[in-house]
């Protein structure tokens, strides 16, 4: 397997606009944002792509779905859309699975007020 950049993020050994960290899970800015918020949620846990979950890695999708929910939340984003893309062609260019969030709403910043 090589690593991606995605391995390189979650390692902290490439800059990346972090939002979120927990034990399973590294969100950050997309470099490439195709609304006012778009993050990728990125498990810590490696898996190529949806079409490669197997029975002990199909927990994943849900849990990055529940950890954009909580997000959103904390964040008072009340609309987004969450998408995965699978395979070459479904629009999936980085073989690791990840989410994407993207909502037409800007991000709140943990402490702002509004």
């Amino acid at each position: 397997m090589e690593r991606t950049i995605f391995h390189r993020i979650i390692a902290h050994e490439l800059p990346a606009d972090i939002v979120y960290e927990d034990g399973d899970v590294v969100a950050f800015k997309d470099i490439r944002p195709k609304a006012p918020t778009h993050l990728l949620f990125v498990p810590k846990q490696y898996v190529a792509s949806i079409a490669e979950l197997t029975p002990e890695t199909a927990h994943i999708p849900g849990m990055l779905i529940l950890k954009a929910k909580e997000f959103a939340t904390a964040h008072r984003i009340d609309g987004y859309k969450l998408v995965y893309h699978v395979g070459r062609g479904g629009g999936q260019e980085i073989y690791y699975l990840h989410l994407h969030f993207l909502s037409q709403e800007k991000m709140v910043e943990e402490g702002a007020k509004n």
